[in-house]
């Protein structure tokens, strides 16, 4: 299955993520070279995050999340998992 992550950063996410950053990136290669990870990354405002996960529930891709530096840390302030359906 796959699931969409949407969420918020914190206001001054580009500063309070730096001591993080390292840590987050090696993550996301984990995920994305254990095939989890489709793709995630911010918008241009750096206000919201976006991501595409591939798991057998969203358990997985909650756990995944909540555990992630970004998440810990509150760099990412709000986050949502819904399970998505790719029509085209």
């Amino acid at each position: 299955m796959r699931f969409v992550l949407w969420g918020t950063y914190c206001a001054d996410a580009l500063e309070r993520r730096t001591p993080y950053r390292e840590e987050h990136l090696a993550g996301l290669k984990r995920q994305k070279e254990e095939g989890v990870l489709i793709t995630l990354g911010p918008t241009a405002s750096s206000s919201h995050v976006f991501g595409i996960y591939e798991a057998d529930d969203q358990e997985t891709v909650e756990t995944l999340v909540k555990g992630d530096i970004y998440w810990r840390q509150g760099i990412w302030t709000a986050v949502e998992i819904h399970p998505w359906i790719q029509a085209f």
